[in-house]
């Protein structure tokens, strides 16, 4: 038993040495979060309706605005890279991330306090659509996760940014699916005595377990917590990073809450037709986009401060690639096979078939913007293994403006429904990725755009001739073969249209020789070495 512990423990606390084996864990444990929380989402409607889940998905603006500034803003940026920084360095890695840490409590507590005070003010403001009854219950709801959800959900992001930071991806994976499973059970069994309160409840708890599962990451680390703020470099460092990375988070949060209050001045329900839509795209760029952006941050930052540029170039060059491989055909395929996904999905009980339709429609033109969102979040983190956050800041600027504007003008010029936020998200974020990327080439002098754009193409032709055959064969197996009344008939019909689609993708890549696709078969040999260990682990138990 000690012996078969003891193999466990390695495996779970295994330092991977790649950025493939790296993202592919994170990719993985990523697929189950996705699973579990679309899962989440699927009980939510199917025990409330669209316009309570409204007031139930208003009350996370704040404190998602708390979290994104304390550690979206800090963690992708700064943490990481200096805690590389002094890694070697025993005592001074100890008063340098614990100055951090506790700088990031006491911003933290400030941020609480102030906003309880002045919560009633905002919420009003952010919800201008909704009347006073509701404004109370989103108070009371955004109250509850301000002190019970937040302490506990920045306390497990530090861990989680510390596992990165020494290349331990798994716990940090486990953590937010037992977070959504915790949410589906408060919700299963308590809905019928506390209504809303009972997800509510669930998110705190949640939280919770996402800090507890996590705590073991420090004893497999050389950090070691000291109760301290002191103002060395690092900490200079720290700020002078943290302030654009911060400034464009929460430029992306006003442009958020925007869409928050353009949708709560459009019909009862469009706000969680938004929220389910954005979400659902947001399934393969969390999957391949933000797992390869976290697994190449640190290995980014190693490589250019060893002044290894040809491989730092290399390396952007062939994840843009492989990111492009997947996501496009994920893409396509979401637009032409939209309204099975979403009745999957979200085809809750209280769900009718208008907000399927009007979900449906918002997922396409979110998913115009795919491809882009990928890429978005390795080429900023390219920018940020260069010590560099003032750039994506001042490009995020340009694109968050032209997103408010386009808003604006489909919503009260063209008198648009909800799909339009999503039309203006997908060209804001095509802009932000293609500009950044076009800087990057700049200062390092690196692609070769042209053999990248030619390879692109072929991907893009390839995904739309599958598409083509795979759409007509979807209509024909619809009605005739299954009864898609059933949503067990739509998951198989789903399942059905994905396989061909994607082995046709495959077959038309190797035909016009595409590249990439011998990423598969890097992934399969990965997967298979994985499946060895588990093997051993269970044969070990045995």
């Amino acid at each position: 038993m000690n012996k078969f512990f003891k193999k466990t423990s390695d495996f779970i606390f295994a330092k991977q040495t790649s950025i493939f084996s790296s993202a592919l864990i994170i990719s993985s444990m990523i697929i189950l979060t996705s699973i579990s929380g679309f899962l989440r989402y699927r009980i939510l409607a199917t025990y409330f309706s669209k316009e309570q889940l409204d007031l139930f998905f208003a009350s996370f603006k704040i404190p998602d605005l708390i979290f994104e500034i304390l550690i979206t803003g800090a963690l992708t940026t700064s943490f990481i890279p200096i805690y590389l920084n002094y890694k070697n360095n025993k005592e001074e890695l100890k008063i340098n991330i614990s100055s951090i840490i506790n700088i990031i409590f006491l911003v933290l507590t400030i941020f609480i306090f102030i906003i309880n005070l002045f919560l009633k003010p905002i919420i009003t403001f952010i919800t201008p659509g909704f009347s006073q009854e509701k404004i109370q219950t989103v108070i009371l709801f955004s109250r509850i996760l301000l002190i019970g959800q937040l302490p506990f959900f920045i306390v497990g992001s530090i861990l989680t940014g510390i596992g990165q930071a020494n290349k331990i991806f798994f716990l940090s994976g486990l953590a937010p699916v037992l977070y959504n499973l915790s949410i589906i059970i408060f919700t299963l069994f308590l809905h019928n005595q506390l209504n809303l309160l009972a997800p509510i409840f669930g998110v705190v708890f949640g939280s919770f377990i996402m800090l507890l599962i996590q705590i073991p990451i420090i004893k497999y680390t050389d950090f070691k917590y000291q109760l301290i703020i002191k103002k060395t470099k690092a900490l200079i460092d720290f700020f002078k990073i943290i302030i654009p990375r911060t400034l464009t988070v929460i430029t992306a949060q006003i442009d958020a809450t925007i869409d928050l209050i353009l949708a709560s001045l459009l019909k009862s329900g469009s706000y969680t037709i938004f929220y389910f839509a954005q979400h659902l795209q947001l399934l393969p760029v969390s999957v391949i986009g933000i797992a390869l952006g976290q697994a190449s941050l640190p290995y980014l930052t190693e490589v250019y401060k060893e002044k290894k540029i040809n491989e730092f170039k290399n390396i952007i060059t062939q994840s843009i690639l492989n990111i492009f491989f997947i996501i496009i055909p994920i893409a396509v395929f979401f637009i032409f096979a939209r309204t099975p996904l979403v009745r999957v999905f979200f085809g809750g009980q209280k769900f009718d078939w208008q907000a399927t339709n009007d979900t449906a429609i918002t997922l396409s033109f979110f998913s115009l913007g795919l491809p882009f969102h990928s890429i978005y979040y390795l080429l900023t983190r390219s920018f940020y293994a260069m010590i560099d956050s003032k750039t994506p800041f001042l490009i995020s600027l340009i694109a968050i403006f032209s997103n408010i504007i386009l808003s604006f003008l489909f919503v009260f010029y063209f008198k648009l429904p909800v799909y339009a936020l999503a039309i203006s998200f997908s060209f804001s974020i095509f802009l932000n990725s293609s500009i950044l990327f076009f800087i990057l080439n700049k200062k390092l002098n690196c692609f070769d755009i042209k053999n990248i754009f030619y390879s692109i193409f072929k991907i893009f032709i390839s995904s739309l001739i599958s598409a083509f055959i795979a759409y007509f064969l979807m209509r024909f197996l619809d009605g005739l073969i299954f009864n898609t009344s059933f949503s067990i008939n739509v998951f198989f019909l789903l399942i059905i249209t994905f396989f061909i689609f994607f082995v046709l993708y495959l077959f038309i890549c190797w035909i016009i020789n595409v590249k990439e696709i011998y990423l598969i078969v890097k992934i399969l040999l990965k997967v298979k070495e994985y499946q060895k260990k588990i093997i051993e682990l269970y044969n070990q138990y045995e």
